[in-house]
């Protein structure tokens, strides 16, 4: 009975309680039984339990005996938390028909909390407000109450106040899925249409998309078309989440579930996708579709050579469960052969850093972020670039242009001085303030990327003292006034310390660089110089001293004259070692270009 359904998902900022609550109403709801509960039940990763956030999006399937006697089918679609994973939160809230708004009770609204409830609202969906942690001595019930009341003008009486470590009042939750959020539409007579708002990849059954059905019915038996990538299949196995897999005959109207297609790659399911009937299917598929766009590039190598065939198949097997890491072969002089992999933003560049090391046993350097630029060639040509050491002969160039985001910052208005003066001094263009309560503000800016994913949410973090937070999203390319900035180690530039940078930054960056890079690279029998070059020129040098070898302790006396030469003879061996002499730059030198700000 499609009328005793309810499709909801739970809006959090990381570390709210999302995975908490999920717990407690799968525990509630006699899904999972007492023996079997661990902590965050829905997050299956090491490294989402470790880091207190969703990565994945999972879903699961309850049911509850509700007041009036009926029983209901709860299909709760768990989102990731982080802004990088936007993209499929908005296509899990597309799966939805409400959604739980979960705000901490001592920390309040914030900023990824307010992105998420916008994406929610623009997908038409029901909100039910709870304030979670009322048992914290920090908890401001009260006051988080009124801020949420002005937000969505929902009564304060009618907002759920409940405790999901300790189960206090979520029975009210799951009454309230019932009474506030409507059943889904649909029609299992009408031709199948069903939205794919996550996937994995499983060696046994391929990959496993999970599906919202809209209209239609899914059997085993019938011949499936993915409407973008045009793939074909007939599925493997079709059941819900309940909360393991677990098959079950056919998916109707307003069902939430499974479908393993047998496809060996995510590529050919893309987060997003609609499904229908090969024969006999919609003409269109369903709004809102996009190919997830890397915005963060990075070089990957192995420390040891040896192990670059490891790493292309640690990173092959990486990208079947998660179709918006990129990578293409690379190579450097410094680091020798790797692959340039795009990510979807940094904490997403971090997570595939910690899986390698992790899950694959991959010793790995990472070189420094950078984003895509778009140059214009004085021919009429444009060029995207990735990687600064793709970047053409700079009397070629007519301008290049950089992505600019949409930066919105959350914070108590006590630290307003010190976000405007980080902001500022990153480029950032100051847009708009609002003043959702009376001692927090939330601050609109326009900043580009690329001084976006190099430090700046620590420093927000450490001058806010904890309390800002961020969200942002792409806004467009703008023509700014860059530079090639290039680090010359002993005459010879090294390609994975080239970066772009503005013009007004090039002089402070490349000395701070050069006297970072002075510390760090070891001293050899030779003067190493260590120089910053920009348009055209040197514009800062430091030289790593020579190890001296004392050629004159054997000398007890005697002429002048013998000293010298032995002096000379030195001399000349320096030189012809300086020649011929190899600089090795430690690890630790590639992302020195990460913590120029931190001295």
């Amino acid at each position: 009975m499609i009328e005793h359904v309810r499709n909801f998902c739970i809006i959090a900022h990381v570390d709210h309680g999302k995975s908490t609550l999920a717990d407690r109403m799968l525990q509630l709801t006699g899904t999972i039984s007492d023996r079997e509960m661990t902590e965050q039940v829905l997050d299956t990763m090491d490294l989402e339990r470790e880091k207190g956030v969703t990565i994945k999006a999972s879903a699961v399937r309850m049911y509850y005996d509700a007041a009036n006697g009926e029983r209901y089918a709860f299909n709760l679609i768990d989102t990731p938390g982080h802004v990088d994973f936007n993209y499929e939160v908005s296509r899990a809230l597309a799966a939805c028909e409400g959604a739980l708004l979960v705000v901490d009770a001592a920390q309040g609204i914030e900023a990824q909390t307010l992105a998420n409830l916008y994406l929610a609202l623009e997908a038409n969906l029901t909100i039910i407000p709870v304030i979670n942690k009322i048992d914290l001595i920090s908890a401001q019930t009260q006051e988080v109450a009124e801020d949420l009341h002005n937000l969505l003008g929902t009564p304060t009486e009618q907002i759920i106040q409940i405790s999901a470590k300790h189960g206090h009042n979520v029975e009210a939750v799951l009454q309230a899925i019932v009474e506030w959020i409507p059943p889904p539409s649909g029609d299992e007579g009408q031709p199948l249409e069903a939205l794919i708002f996550d996937s994995h990849y499983d060696s046994y059954k391929g990959v496993v998309a999970y599906v919202r059905v809209f209209n239609g019915r899914i059997r085993r038996e019938d011949d499936l078309l993915m409407m973008t990538t045009k793939a074909k299949t007939s599925p493997v196995e079709i059941g819900v989440f309940a909360p393991n897999l677990t098959p079950i005959k056919s998916l109707t109207a307003g069902d939430v579930g499974y479908i393993a297609t047998g496809f060996k790659t995510v590529s050919e399911c893309r987060v997003g996708d609609t499904i229908t009937y090969v024969n006999d299917g919609i003409p269109n598929p369903l709004p809102g579709y996009q190919q997830a766009k890397p915005m963060v590039f990075a070089g990957v190598y192995p420390t040891e050579g040896e192990d670059y065939a490891d790493l292309r198949d640690a990173l092959e097997k990486l990208q079947l469960n998660d179709a918006a890491l990129t990578f293409e072969p690379e190579t450097s002089e410094a680091l020798n052969f790797g692959f340039r992999c795009g990510f979807l933003g940094l904490f997403h560049m971090e997570i595939i850093q910690e899986r390698l090391e992790r899950e694959y046993d991959m010793d790995v350097v990472f070189t420094a972020p950078s984003v895509k630029y778009l140059i214009q060639l004085e021919s009429g040509e444009s060029l995207n670039i990735s990687s600064p050491s793709e970047m053409p002969p700079e009397n070629t160039i007519a301008e290049i242009l950089e992505p600019w985001m949409d930066l919105t910052i959350f914070t108590p208005t006590e630290h307003y001085g010190v976000v405007m003066e980080l902001v500022t001094k990153k480029r950032g263009v100051f847009l708009s303030q609002e003043y959702p309560s009376p001692n927090r503000v939330q601050i609109n800016y326009s900043i580009p990327l690329s001084e976006l994913i190099i430090d700046f949410f620590d420093q927000l973090k450490s001058g806010s003292r904890g309390y800002a937070s961020m969200d942002y999203q792409f806004n467009e390319y703008r023509p700014g006034n860059l530079v090639k900035l290039e680090i010359l180690v002993n005459g010879e530039s090294v390609d994975a310390l080239t970066a772009i940078v503005h013009k007004d930054d090039a002089y402070h960056k490349g000395q701070a660089l050069v006297s970072r890079l002075k510390e760090l690279i070891p001293r050899q029998l030779f003067t190493i110089p260590v120089q910053a070059f920009a348009q055209g020129r040197v514009i800062s040098r430091a030289n790593v001293k020579a190890m001296r070898k004392d050629v004159l302790s054997k000398c007890y006396g005697g002429d002048v004259t013998r000293k010298k030469k032995l002096l000379e003879k030195q001399k000349k061996g320096k030189r012809r070692m300086k020649m011929v002499g190899n600089v090795e730059i430690p690890q630790e030198a590639f992302m020195a270009i990460l913590r120029l700000d931190k001295r």
